[in-house]
């Protein structure tokens, strides 16, 4: 690294404590220090260009250098750079941006409402769920279902309900009332013989038999991504969502779809739902809302949701919830000119169409030694790497091939995220398919630079 004490590296080590990064191996290798974005590309302090494959964190859709989303924020701080919800309080873009949402629902909805990530909103949607069940008298109705692998952020309770070991180790979580079930990983988890649909069906089965065993009448919501994001980009198998709504509603248990990846055409869909026929109660939204330009997000609730709410609100006399900046006016007119160009330039037909040829340039290297699975819909995939192909067996510690490889595609000018040994594809939704071929072309030669390294170390 470069050891200029003033340099920009030197004092992120000297000052910066980074999320998700080995805090002591970073002392010793520093940052990758991003100075700028040109569309799909970003560029480092030393002038080095990359595809950032993962659109940041799977969150900018119109690409690094959109000057209406600018011009949009600027129009707006210099009108009204700052303003609230709370005490029926309103802004002209919070009102906007809350009818646009309610209207492009994929199901019916009945409000917005307003947080500043995704953690956030998923912490909200857990409150306003038990504020509910207290309301309908139901006190018991609190237990909560997430899915093991699944991600909903780091919050406590975010943290609580994703499905991740290394969100909960020496945080002293997850807390009370949140409970797993299985992950939806067919390639990974199906027993032998197995087809996805009875696959589906297992663990359909497994989740009723959780409900049973804690009680029905404690169960108050099932939370889960359409497409599991940070957990891997698992794709559920088929007839997966059809089967575990039928057990929600067989016990009357509220579904909330976290669409903070998902949302905003990254499926080929406006919404993950819509691909999956998921019929949500809550929808949670961010990332791509804003192409992650503002921090913004937004919880769509519907009938059933809000108005046990708004009569326990009246008893008590106030929804005595809410963020300083949730709903933030310039954030929120950002959201709007990012919704504007998603549908005028018809990116969520650009993630269908260029995601297609995604997902065919990469099922194209199936058969290299090291890759054990590819999977994705539309532009967000993952290729699992192993080093033994019929047993699915990583290379030594597991996480390690995908480090190994996920540092290479670094060096050939792509900037990708490895989850474990799978290494996950998310570029914005602006890409060409000329694009997703240099992309491509760069991640099969780190996976021709890898292969020489395993087989020596066995």
């Amino acid at each position: 690294m470069d050891a200029r004490p003033n340099s920009p590296e030197a004092r992120d080590i000297r000052y910066h404590l980074h999320g998700y990064t080995n805090a002591r191996k970073h002392q010793e290798s520093g940052p990758l220090v991003i100075e700028k974005g040109d569309g799909i590309y970003v560029e480092d302090v030393a002038g080095n260009r990359y595809i950032e494959a993962m659109a940041g964190l799977w969150s900018v859709a119109v690409g690094f250098s959109e000057k209406r989303l600018v011009d949009a924020a600027t129009r707006q701080m210099s009108k009204l750079p700052y303003y609230h919800d709370f005490g029926s309080k309103s802004h002209s873009p919070l009102i906007d941006l809350a009818e646009r949402l309610v209207q492009m629902a994929p199901v019916p909805m009945n409000k917005a409402y307003f947080t500043n990530s995704g953690s956030e909103a998923n912490d909200t949607a857990m409150k306003m769920i038990w504020y509910r069940s207290n309301a309908l008298g139901q006190s018991a109705r609190k237990k909560i279902i997430s899915r093991k692998r699944g991600y909903h952020g780091v919050t406590i309770a975010a943290a609580s309900l994703t499905g991740l070991p290394n969100n909960h180790l020496s945080f002293d979580l997850p807390i009370a009332n949140v409970l797993h079930t299985s992950t939806p990983h067919y390639w990974r988890e199906a027993e032998p013989g197995e087809s996805e649909e009875q696959f589906a069906s297992r663990l359909a089965g497994d989740l009723e038999k959780l409900i049973l065993a804690e009680g029905p009448e404690t169960i108050a919501a099932f939370f889960g991504e359409p497409i599991m994001g940070a957990g891997g980009v698992i794709v559920p198998p088929v007839g997966y969502w059809e089967k575990i709504q039928s057990v929600l509603s067989k016990y009357d248990i509220l579904l909330v779809a976290d669409e903070v990846i998902c949302g905003f055409g990254r499926t080929g869909e406006m919404f993950g739902s819509q691909t999956f026929g998921i019929r949500p109660d809550i929808m949670v939204l961010s990332k791509q809302i804003s192409s992650s330009y503002l921090p913004i997000s937004a919880l769509l609730i519907n009938e059933r949701v809000f108005e046990p709410i708004a009569e326990e609100s009246d008893r008590i006399g106030t929804f005595g919830h809410g963020f300083t900046g949730g709903g933030h006016p310039v954030a929120a007119a950002v959201a709007l000119e990012n919704l504007k160009l998603i549908e005028e330039r018809d990116l969520v037909g650009n993630a269908r169409a260029v995601g297609a040829h995604l997902q065919a340039r990469l099922r194209r290297l199936a058969s290299h030694p090291l890759v054990g699975e590819v999977r994705g819909v539309g532009l967000i995939a993952a290729v699992e790497l192993v080093a033994d192909k019929a047993g699915k067996a990583p290379w030594g510690k597991p996480g390690a091939l995908g480090a190994l490889v996920n540092g290479l595609l670094q060096q050939n000018g792509v900037i990708s995220r490895n989850m474990g040994d799978a290494i996950a594809f998310c570029p914005p939704l602006i890409i060409t398919e000329a694009q997703v071929n240099t992309l491509v072309d760069a991640f099969e030669r780190s996976l021709t630079a890898a292969l020489p390294q395993v087989r020596a170390q066995g």
